[in-house]
């Protein structure tokens, strides 16, 4: 098949697949959602809630080990690595680059903030966690951000090199980070794991979405 063909096939099927799984994910947030209003993953999240505890009492490190991977969801440390990537971004990459990642972070903050309040689900009895927590609990804001901010800026700054072993390595560092601030979010007591795969399943399609958008203007810079 000639070159030209090829590359005009992956510019259609591209944006074609990446929109499906965008939708994918949106519907794996809805369903989640409609099985946590319907009560259906009480019982999970309970027997997760009540292990996590169990294994906090008997491995107290544990417990500071958590917190500290949580703290890579706050909303210092993303507002932070979200600085500094867009100028990093601004540097290498394009000032529309850098505009994106800041409008996708603070877009992704505000629709969590929407959606909170929108489905007010408390969180898990205090009595089970590692500390009291403020604010409802469903989507989880930790996972939400986390995947949102970490996948979108790690997808936008492996496409500023150019061998495929380093862009799959900064994604898949990227992924990670967003994976261990949601299981600590459960491993805490903070948060219903449902909150959590909620919150990744938003996230992530966030991320995806921003990141074909900003992919298909950069092209035309």
């Amino acid at each position: 098949m000639a070159p030209a063909r090829l590359k005009a096939l992956r510019t259609l099927w591209q944006p074609l697949a990446g929109g499906l799984a965008v939708l994918l994910l949106l519907l794996a947030f809805v369903l989640v959602a409609s099985e946590m209003l319907e009560g259906d993953t009480h019982a999970i999240d309970m027997g997760l809630l009540r292990a996590a505890k169990d294994f906090r009492d008997a491995h107290p490190v544990f417990a500071h080990v958590m917190r500290d991977l949580s703290g890579l969801g706050s909303t210092t440390v993303l507002t932070l690595v979200t600085l500094a990537t867009a100028g990093y971004l601004r540097m290498t990459a394009s000032r529309t680059a850098a505009l994106l990642v800041l409008a996708s972070s603070g877009g992704a903050a505000i629709v969590v903030s929407v959606l909170k309040p929108a489905f007010g689900r408390l969180r898990p009895d205090a009595a089970l966690a590692d500390y009291a927590a403020s604010g409802l609990s469903f989507p989880s804001g930790h996972a939400s951000m986390s995947a949102a901010v970490f996948l979108t800026l790690g997808a936008l700054t492996a496409n500023t090199r150019s061998r495929l072993g380093e862009r799959l390595y900064i994604l898949g560092i990227a992924a990670f980070a967003a994976l261990l601030v949601g299981l600590s979010r459960i491993a805490l007591g903070v948060h219903w794991a449902s909150d959590v795969l909620g919150g990744w399943a938003l996230g992530t399609a966030w991320a995806l979405a921003w990141s074909m958008l900003a992919f298909r203007i950069m092209r035309k810079d």
